[in-house]
């Protein structure tokens, strides 16, 4: 992937957002020189989204800081069927009283994260129910329909993966793919919307929209997608003891969110401290004499002044329990003495605790 001259590009690629793009040089153009407007979709399934979205609801944000338009696109339509990428069993058909539940939901979490409004930098959410549910069908099957191949649909590893299990695809769900792709016609024609972005398990249906739009007659269309957050396991991060992890503190509480987090496994998470021993610019900071670092500082009172522990017998007991490294290096003596010598390339010093506590020492 080429080094992007446009900021918003620039800014996903140093953050790890993107995964794949349809057109990496067109779209990195097209926003180094005109205001581009670009959509996630996101089903009303429940009255929040959760931490798998929040990768896509930070695209968002930052499309709209660097001075483009985000759409959030609620899926008031499509969550009529469902969305059946890589699922075992077709999602549960809910209401249009449920949905419109649902999408208020929503809402509450866009409220915190974009500025919506009329000016041309401002977001806007719309709800694909707006066209969607006012299709005529015969119709829309005539100009629609005719531009998707079915040979080319049961290709995509969404629909490959169920059928190769022997697991219902049922017909409603298999047109899923075509009303998504029919969004981003309508997004373009109505918002002059020119690029999609979701996670990688969407790549298919959104390339479906892409050509579609082309085969329309709309502007060129592009594609944009992100790594799922996932653990080392590669299942799909957002499950805990309670269930899902909410968004919406009605349904998982602050604390309960903090505490998701707290908990994870290490390698689930900052690969860059905990797998390879590099340090993050986040750790926290204290600043001791250089001089003193010169004569050397015992570890002990290190980590009472690193604030890891409350005194030198509590610092002991740490040592004596295993629980206490330095630069990643487990320590054994509680005489060990910490001097410049300990400094790493950074020219700071690690300390850890267990697996979740560190601080970094940096001399003065």
């Amino acid at each position: 992937m080429s080094a992007f001259k446009s900021d918003f590009l620039r800014i996903m690629s140093e953050r790890g957002f993107i995964h794949q793009i349809s057109d990496d040089a067109g779209l990195d153009q097209l926003f180094a020189k005109e205001t581009v407007t670009a959509y996630v979709g996101y089903d009303a399934t429940a009255t929040s989204l959760h931490i798998g979205n929040l990768i896509s609801a930070t695209m968002l944000y930052w499309l709209q800081e660097t001075g483009h338009r985000p759409i959030a696109l609620m899926g008031g339509g499509t969550s009529m069927i469902g969305d059946p990428s890589f699922r075992d069993d077709q999602r549960k058909l809910l209401t249009p009283e449920a949905i419109a539940t649902n999408i208020d939901g929503i809402k509450r979490i866009f409220g915190r994260i974009l500025r919506f409004g009329d000016g041309a930098g401002d977001a806007i959410m719309v709800n694909n129910a707006d066209w969607l549910m006012k299709l005529n069908y015969v119709e829309f099957l005539r100009d629609v329909g005719r531009h998707f191949s079915v040979n080319r649909m049961l290709t995509f590893d969404s629909v490959k993966l169920r059928l190769e299990r022997e697991q219902s695809l049922s017909f409603l769900e298999f047109n899923y793919m075509i009303l998504q792709g029919y969004d981003f016609v309508e997004l373009s024609r109505r918002y002059g919307c020119r690029l999609q972005m979701g996670g990688s398990d969407q790549w298919g249906n959104i390339i479906n929209g892409v050509d579609l739009g082309h085969r329309m007659g709309t502007p060129q269309l592009y594609a944009l997608t992100t790594p799922l957050l996932t653990t080392s396991s590669g299942a799909k991060m957002g499950k805990s003891a309670k269930g899902a992890v909410w968004l919406n503190g009605d349904l998982y509480s602050p604390y309960d969110f903090w505490q998701y987090w707290r908990n994870t496994e290490d390698a689930d998470v900052t690969r860059k401290t905990f797998e390879e021993g590099a340090l993050a610019e986040t750790l926290p900071t204290v600043e001791v004499g250089k001089a003193d670092l010169q004569s050397g500082v015992g570890i002990l009172s290190l980590f009472v002044t690193a604030g890891l522990a409350a005194s030198n017998g509590e610092a002991r007991r740490h040592i004596q329990g295993g629980a206490v490294r330095l630069n990643d290096q487990s320590v054994s003596d509680d005489r060990r003495l910490v001097t410049l010598q300990d400094l790493g390339p950074e020219q700071v010093v690690k300390l850890s605790l267990g697996k979740k506590k560190h601080v970094l020492v940096r001399p003065v």
